[in-house]
């Protein structure tokens, strides 16, 4: 009996301090459910959620005329979360209902692979319960719009699992044009207009709750109570014509091409404002192809000949010099403390006058007028640079500008061939915005202008802060001087180094060329590379525009001489803008139209050309169906006629006319592969058509 009450005891202790440590146990979970469960979850909360940086929409940067050089657009990454309870309800019924119909439409959009294989691995999402399915990375909004449209997807986010991460990406609708001063808005490598302004343009950033879930993906929590809106960037319009820009790109491309230049970069300016209308800048790349990849229009580098307007201001303002004075420029030939100064050309020229050494571009002429009147004291020389403010930065709003290199004496590269040299444009370093701003300081009676590329400040369409043009000096010289240095610029094109060039040009024309050697490098200047210059501004006898176009050469150019490099592309410039362009006075208005009576066939979507037609005010008949997608506007005898453009999907279109992003709409529609080359609108395409076509064919396209 005592073992057996032993043992009781013993069973009863144990299973008392087993009750025991049971209601401690249940107690504790109580205690840390209803009265320590907030701070628990606060402690959950803060290790899965925390307050993530919404972006804000990034301000637009608007040519003058409005149009888009820069702008912010929507992109989508999307995902599936399969674990979603609509999804999982009567054994998958909805997503099984839907998963063939939403794969056809997945390939139909993307067209990156069968429906077929959409459906194996949204099957197989599904079967492993992903919460974070990834369906597409960087679509856009076009087609993340028609992709809500979906089935399944139709039915929101929290019947389908569909989840759209938005992000905004950074666009240059104009591609390459003046690509280097809009510049790019990538966090760590903002250059141009994107950097100066960035703090305009990037608005303030706003802050949204997430939550991070398996993966370590973060999820927003959908609590606005948590959401602090970000506040979107201002707007910026810039003082860049889309039309002079594109001008010059072109005039510039063709020469660079055409010679196999280096590097090369053209600026056109205002006279009146100072408003930079232009300014593109073309670097070689590897492949043999160029690309806006440096500034050079803020790089200074040596001149060469267009900075003996310089030389012949300070002569002419100290009066040392009279246009009619002879200088003997010996045959392009002359000796100075040890050193050759050789003329680019000889031409058996020795008594000349001061305004024919000019003319004809003398390196010699600019020598010895600047050493027989400053040796003695340079000084009074470097003053005059300074009265240019070629020893200093132009000023203008766009991050990066370079100072100029300009020896004095005392400095231990100041020698005693400095001095002469500098008279042609050696020994001293400046930017071609420099050359600019003075060539265009002449043109505009002697007011120099603060360049300027931003003129007006925009926040949602309201004009926030109007930029007006500032005048740096009113008067760089004399009126007498001014009007010498007129007539040497316009004798230049006359009867001097450009008179070819110029030749039977309608309009006036004042301005330099420029030949300089340049060094390459470690290899000095034995690989004969040369800097080809102009720089001038028109009409001579009413300037609108200052231009200088700067292209440094390879090696043992053929093709050298400024006239022959840089002046073709200032003379296509000045060409086209002065036949575009009407001016009387001081006023600048577009060309009278005319009646077109020529035949023209245009082709391409019906909403966009009525667009373009409305826009011009252009009458047409109208022989199509409201349903009709695709068009031909024909015109004859100044009359137009829209028909239909038949579309047989088993067979190849005519393409001709069609602009790019038409042809690539219709012929990716048809399963077919794009790859086009050049700019404008079809003018080959490598199937004929009637061929028959298959899906995945490849199609070349040459535009004209």
């Amino acid at each position: 009996m005592d073992v057996k009450r032993d043992i009781l005891w013993r069973v009863y202790l144990s299973y008392i301090l087993v009750v025991v440590a049971c209601m401690a146990i249940f107690g504790k979970a109580v205690y840390i459910q209803q009265v320590q469960g907030s701070h628990w979850r606060g402690l959950s909360d803060s290790l899965h959620q925390k307050l993530d940086d919404i972006e804000a929409e990034r301000g637009t940067i608007y040519s003058e005329d409005g149009q888009m050089l820069s702008t912010s657009i929507p992109q989508f990454d999307i995902y599936i979360d399969f674990r979603v309870a609509a999804l999982r309800e009567k054994n998958g019924l909805r997503f099984r209902e839907n998963l063939d119909s939403l794969s056809e439409c997945l390939a139909n959009l993307f067209k990156d692979q069968p429906a077929g294989e959409y459906r194996s691995i949204l099957q197989q999402g599904y079967n492993n319960s992903d919460g974070y399915f990834l369906l597409h990375r960087k679509i856009s909004f076009r087609e993340y719009e028609q992709l809500r449209k979906f089935p399944l997807f139709r039915l929101g986010r929290y019947k389908s699992g569909m989840i759209a991460n938005e992000k905004t990406i950074r666009l240059n609708p104009y591609q390459m044009l003046a690509f280097r001063t809009i510049g790019l808005a990538r966090d760590s490598n903002k250059v141009g207009l994107e950097m100066t302004y960035d703090s305009l343009l990037k608005g303030r950033t706003g802050k949204q709750l997430v939550r991070t879930i398996a993966g370590g993906v973060s999820v927003p929590v959908e609590d606005d109570t948590y959401v602090i809106e970000p506040e979107t960037g201002k707007d910026i319009v810039s003082t860049i014509d889309v039309f002079i820009q594109d001008v010059a790109e072109n005039a510039l491309m063709k020469m660079m091409v055409k010679n196999e230049a280096e590097h090369g970069c053209v600026i056109v300016m205002e006279v009146k404002t100072g408003k930079i209308k232009a300014i593109a800048n073309l670097g070689k790349r590897t492949d043999g192809g160029y690309w806006e990849d440096l500034n050079y229009a803020i790089s200074p580098s040596e001149p060469g000949s267009t900075f003996k307007l310089a030389t012949m201001m300070a002569l002419l303002e100290d009066k040392k010099v009279k246009l009619t004075d002879i200088v003997n420029i010996e045959n392009g030939v002359w000796q100075i403390n040890g050193q050759t100064v050789y003329d680019s050309e000889q031409r058996g020229d020795y008594e000349v006058t001061v305004k024919k050494a000019f003319e004809k571009s003398s390196n010699v002429g600019m020598a010895k007028l600047a050493w027989y009147n400053y040796s003695n004291n340079p000084g009074q020389f470097l003053k005059h640079l300074s009265k240019m403010r070629m020893d200093t930065v132009t000023g203008i709003d766009l991050s990066g500008e370079r100072t100029p290199v300009i020896y004095k004496p005392g400095n231990r590269l100041w020698g005693p061939t400095t001095l002469p040299w500098m008279a042609f444009g050696y020994n001293l370093l400046i930017s071609p915005l420099q050359t600019t701003v003075l060539y265009n300081a002449v043109a505009n009676n002697g007011q120099m202008m603060r360049p300027y590329l931003v003129s007006a400040v925009k926040e949602e369409g309201v004009l926030q802060r109007q930029v007006q043009p500032k005048i740096i000096d009113e008067h760089i010289c004399t009126d007498a001087t001014l009007q010498l240095l007129r007539e040497c610029l316009e004798g230049v094109c006359i009867e001097g180094t450009a008179g070819t060039l110029f030749k039977n040009t309608p309009y006036p024309v004042a301005g330099k060329t420029g030949t300089a050697l340049v060094a390459n490098g470690n290899k000095g200047y034995a690989e004969q590379i040369y800097q080809s210059s102009f720089a001038g501004y028109f009409p001579a006898n009413n300037p609108q525009y200052t231009c200088v176009v700067v292209i440094k050469n390879k090696p043992h150019a053929i093709l050298h001489h400024g006239a022959d490099v840089a002046g073709p592309v200032f003379k296509e410039i000045s060409d086209r803008l002065y036949s575009t362009y009407i001016r009387q006075g001081n006023t600048v208005t577009r060309s009278v139209a005319k009646i077109d009576s020529s035949a023209y066939v245009y082709t391409g979507s019906k909403q966009d050309i009525q667009l373009v037609s409305g826009k011009l005010k252009l009458h047409y008949s109208d022989s199509t169906n409201r349903a009709d997608q695709w068009i031909n506007l024909t015109g004859l005898n100044a009359s137009a006629v829209l028909n239909k453009k038949t579309i047989d999907p088993n067979t190849m279109p005519q393409l001709k006319g069609m602009v790019l992003k038409d042809v690539v709409y219709l012929c990716e529609n048809m399963g077919l592969k794009v790859l086009a080359k050049g700019k404008g609108k079809v003018a080959m395409q490598s199937i004929l058509p009637g061929q028959l076509i298959v899906k995945g064919q490849m199609i070349n396209i040459e535009l004209n």
